[in-house]
């Protein structure tokens, strides 16, 4: 019988933790800002899934569990690039990311809009449970991605890491639009009261 490992191992007790090679980091750095935010993007994207799943209309009428599994799958892509060091000097490592991941985030995002109506004005986060909950995740998609853009000024990063965060960061976006669409719900508009 395999010996479990030991969830905790009080390393980060003191609060630094291991990157990948061993580099030991403060936790409240900005590179773990930015993976744990992926993280925390994932987790999201698990919720909205589990909603999806527990709404038959929904989950009849779109559900892809292949493609909730791809996006989380791709961000543990990003950060396991992300736990990475680079120093300028060194050669970046090469990314999972690839230009057909953002192909394919753009392909859905087209298929998605041909069946939306223009937007004549911001909307409002909401609608119904599931498409209030893929608000929240797009605004967290925003959150890593300004967070990676940040550590890009600092530190070596892939490029088509931060393009495919802003690209399923619009994904997210006209999918949450779609979902209120299937479930027949409004959408709240933005009213200016400057005006």
């Amino acid at each position: 019988m395999t010996k479990k490992s030991k969830i905790y191992t009080r390393g980060g007790d003191s609060g630094q933790t291991s990157l990948i090679g061993g580099e030991r980091v403060k936790k409240c750095s900005l590179r773990l800002e930015a993976y744990g935010t992926i993280d925390e993007l994932s987790s999201h994207l698990g919720l909205l899934r589990s909603m999806i799943r527990a709404d038959k209309e929904l989950c009849d009428d779109l559900f892809d569990d292949k493609l909730f599994e791809w996006m989380q799958s791709r961000l543990f892509d990003v950060g396991t690039h992300l736990a990475m060091p680079c120093k300028q000097s060194e050669t970046l490592a090469p990314c999972a990311i690839s230009e057909q991941h953002i192909a394919h985030l753009e392909s859905l995002i087209d298929q998605i809009d041909e069946h939306l109506p223009p937007l004549r004005s911001f909307i409002l986060p909401g609608g119904c449970m599931a498409a209030s909950q893929c608000h929240v995740c797009r605004t967290v998609c925003r959150r890593a991605e300004r967070l990676i853009i940040s550590l890009a000024e600092t530190t070596p990063i892939d490029p088509l890491v931060a393009s495919f965060i802003n690209r399923l960061s619009d994904f997210l976006f006209v999918f949450a639009r779609f979902i209120n669409k299937l479930k027949s719900v409004d959408e709240i508009s933005w009213k200016n009261d400057c005006i």
